[in-house]
């Protein structure tokens, strides 16, 4: 087991060789349960209404459950250490022992399961780990946070447990751990470093004993292979990076004791670190050849690629869309003829897709023919190896049949009639005073971004209405009983504009699809956004129609019940593409086009019924963005075009706003001026340094809003800490641009939480423009 070679022809324990089979295995798997087992054990622990061992034994079984099924589907390999209580991102920064020096006090006040959830979901005195986009999905993970005092120490009891446990049952698990590069890169300073210059990456040469002895232990327990994900290697990597990549797979590939080890790069091409694992000793390289597609003559002109076990990732894992099976086995033939030592794979973790289809009773048929959720997409891996093998895939022969959606003609021909003038509005300065003359709004304005908490009272209701058991009249008037409440406890609290609180609404992605022709939309079809926060993301099939108005009556009836403008809500285009799986037969631009036309038309109707200001969320906008700079220009380009078209209709006097989430970067900056919103709140928080280094450097012209607390987070910021930063925005910010609103929307807080946070917020406003006043006297 001395870093052992893999051999053409001898047959290992973990996997089939081209002479007895080419294999089959899968990348990762979802862990939240297919009937979202996971989540509600979890909000019962954390509401305290179950206990720690009954969550701990649901847990135990969705984990077992998943490799027995897998195991039972014929995946010659199997993975395991894929579940997490909630991020796998923290977990493995746990594995190695890295403990954010600022919960070091916890440790021994709380159980380690509790510590986790802190780490999480933080509390009053200690904010939990910030929020972080996962490679343009839209599943986030906590940032790890280290600094040079991080101190590596090896945690692999739960690892080394599940394998035992799997191997009881003659299963041999495939570990599934963060590569060490990524684990470093995706994590943080911590805000306790101290050492100027400190990078995380500075700890490589302190971790990489831990993965060494992690290797030496699961060999010892009988392990064949172990998978280290470096997802970071998908990304525009530095020569320095690039270079610690090389430095880190010598030592790891030279360990004295360990198994195979299998690098995957997925979410994308792994570029200029691919001829650096192919010269390495590492015996396997997972490919996303979905996303980072290569031809067989680009796999032959690697040197020592042709020799590396090569697990192709041919199955998309982030899309619900069947593979084209005559064409993919087309396609995995040619590069078997050059790298024969081949696995069918997926493209990365299916833990972005749904589980089963097949529970789904209502998709139309037409769509649902073409659809494969998890399960289905291990069957496909599956018969596509076996036909790799047997060559039976002289069936697969014929072309498919294809299925052609009908197309909108009206839709289309209103494509065709687009010119720049439907992208433009008045300028920005004169819509700013027609603005303030109508709205008479206050310098440092609060507001919220858009819900409030979903009771159980209001998801029991919508539940009823769609099983039969209450009228639409019936739930109309639950819904205006409940918005009227959101009114009254806003106007209580001081805020200056207020919301309805989208009470209405499922997910703010789904309640507008299941308005428009061209989605279809799922029961069942639940995916894990963090921890147990999940959301059903539909399916994007066809062009986009909006039959009625979808916003209109609930908006009109919260403005009618108070004197101060209630902002009326609205999902921007691109999130609404990017929280969708998207159809695969025309550009993506033009199917945000036709998504920002339904909203251009729902704007207009909000605008008749006398709504002040609408709100265009685009938190997704960065979701899309490509993980390497080739092509980030050009999509920005659209992306950009298409908010401008939802919002170039509306007239000078109509305030637009926008929120754009984990917008980290300098081409995201340029893009807030480019969107051309009167107003866009920014998620910052504990990252809010970025913003306003950036507003600094080239100052933001329109109204900007920096989110100074985390929505999802269970803390209660205090005036203090919100005036503190309120003041440093200001320092860059006119006070009369500035606003003053949480991070995101409120629909995952409960009211005891909510409403203390809202009133030190107005406080904090207030006290900003008593200074402020003072100063002008």
């Amino acid at each position: 087991m001395h870093g052992r070679e893999v051999h053409e022809g001898k047959v290992d324990s973990d996997m089939a060789t081209p002479a007895d089979g080419y294999g089959s295995s899968i990348l990762g798997y979802p862990r939240i349960g297919p009937r979202r087992e996971l989540k509600r054990a979890l909000e019962s622990y954390w509401h305290g209404t179950s206990t720690r061992d009954e969550l701990v034994a649901v847990a135990r079984d969705l984990q077992e459950d998943t490799w027995r099924e897998l195991a039972a589907t014929g995946l010659t390999q199997v993975p395991g250490n894929t579940f997490s209580y909630y991020d796998h991102v923290l977990d493995n920064a746990l594995l190695f022992g890295a403990v954010p020096e600022r919960f070091r006090p916890l440790l021994g006040e709380l159980d380690p399961l509790d510590f986790y959830f802190t780490l999480c979901r933080g509390r009053e005195d200690f904010p939990p780990l910030e929020l972080v986009r996962w490679f343009g999905s839209n599943y986030h993970y906590r940032q790890p946070e280290l600094d040079e005092n991080t101190v590596f120490e090896l945690n692999s009891a739960a690892v080394l447990d599940e394998f035992e446990r799997a191997k009881a049952e003659g299963i041999e698990l495939r570990p599934v751990v963060l590569g060490p590069l990524s684990l470093l890169l995706l994590s943080k300073v911590a805000p306790t470093s101290e050492k100027d210059g400190f990078r995380t990456l500075d700890l490589l040469d302190s971790l990489l004993p831990q993965y060494e002895k992690l290797f030496d232990q699961l060999a010892r327990a009988g392990a064949t292979c172990v998978q280290l994900d470096e997802p970071s290697f998908t990304e525009d990597r530095s020569q320095e990076e690039l270079e610690a990549f090389r430095r880190a797979y010598d030592v790891l590939s030279h360990a004295p004791l360990r198994p195979r080890i299998l690098v995957t790069g997925p979410y994308g091409s792994f570029g200029e670190a691919l001829p650096i694992l192919a010269a390495s000793k590492v015996e396997a390289i997972g490919l996303d050849l979905v996303n980072g597609r290569m031809s067989a003559a680009e796999f032959a002109a690697v040197p020592g690629l042709k020799r590396k076990r090569i697990y192709a990732g041919v199955v998309d894992g982030r899309n619900v869309w069947k593979s084209d099976r005559r064409r993919t086995l087309e396609y995995i033939q040619s590069i078997a003829a050059v790298a024969p030592d081949l696995v069918v794979s997926t493209s990365c973790s299916l833990l972005h897709v749904p589980y089963d289809v097949l529970v789904e009773y209502d998709i139309p048929g037409d769509v649902a023919d073409r659809l494969a959720f998890a399960k289905q997409k291990v069957g496909e891996v599956v018969s596509l190896a076996k036909a790799l093998t047997t060559g039976a895939e002289e069936r697969w022969r014929k072309p498919p049949v294809s299925v052609h959606f009908k197309q909108k003609h009206t839709i289309r021909a209103r494509m065709n009639a687009l010119t720049p003038e439907h992208r433009r509005r008045a300028p920005y300065e004169e819509r700013r005073a027609v603005q303030q003359a109508r709205l008479n709004l206050p310098p440092v304005t609060t507001t919220t971004l858009g819900s409030f908490p979903q009771t159980d009272e209001i998801r029991k209701a919508r539940y009823d209405l769609g099983q039969g058991r209450l009228s639409w009249d019936e739930y109309v008037k639950r819904i205006q009983e409940t918005i009227e409440s959101t009114i009254r406890l806003q106007e209580d609290i001081g805020l200056d504009v207020l919301v309805h609180g989208e009470h209405e609404r499922n997910d703010m992605v789904q309640y507008f699809a299941e308005l428009l022709e061209g989605f279809a939309t799922t029961h069942y079809g639940w995916v894990q956004a963090y921890g147990s926060r999940c959301t059903r993301p539909p399916i994007l099939y066809g062009d986009i129609v909006r039959p009625k108005p979808m916003t209109v009556e609930w908006i009109s009836f919260a403005q009618s019940l108070t004197d101060k403008p209630v902002k009326g809500m609205l999902t921007g285009p691109v999130t609404m593409l990017a929280r969708s799986y998207m159809r695969q037969d025309q550009p993506l631009h033009e199917t945000a086009d036709q998504l920002a036309l339904a909203i251009r038309d729902e704007i207009s109707d909000l605008e008749r019924a006398g709504i002040a200001i609408i709100q265009v969320d685009e938190p997704a906008i960065r979701e899309l963005l490509p993980l390497r700079q080739d092509g980030r220009a050009e999509y920005l380009d659209w992306a950009v075009d298409a908010f401008r078209l939802a919002t170039g209709g509306a007239k000078p006097e109509t305030q637009i706003h926008t929120h754009l989430t984990y917008s980290g970067q300098e081409s995201v900056v340029d893009a807030i001026e480019r969107l051309d919103a009167d107003v866009t709140a920014i998620v910052a928080t504990r990252s809010i340094g970025w913003v306003l280094e950036a507003i600094k450097d080239r100052p933001l012209s329109h109204g900007v809003g920096p989110g100074v607390y985390e929505s999802r987070s269970a803390r209660i910021p205090d005036i203090d800490e919100l005036d503190e930063l309120l003041s440093e925005a200001a320092e860059s910010v006119e006070l009369d641009r500035l606003w003053a609103n949480p991070d995101g929307g409120l629909k995952t807080r409960h009211y005891w939480q909510l409403e203390p946070s809202l009133r030190n917020l107005v406080a904090a406003a207030r006290r900003l423009r008593r200074r402020a006043a003072a100063d002008d006297a």
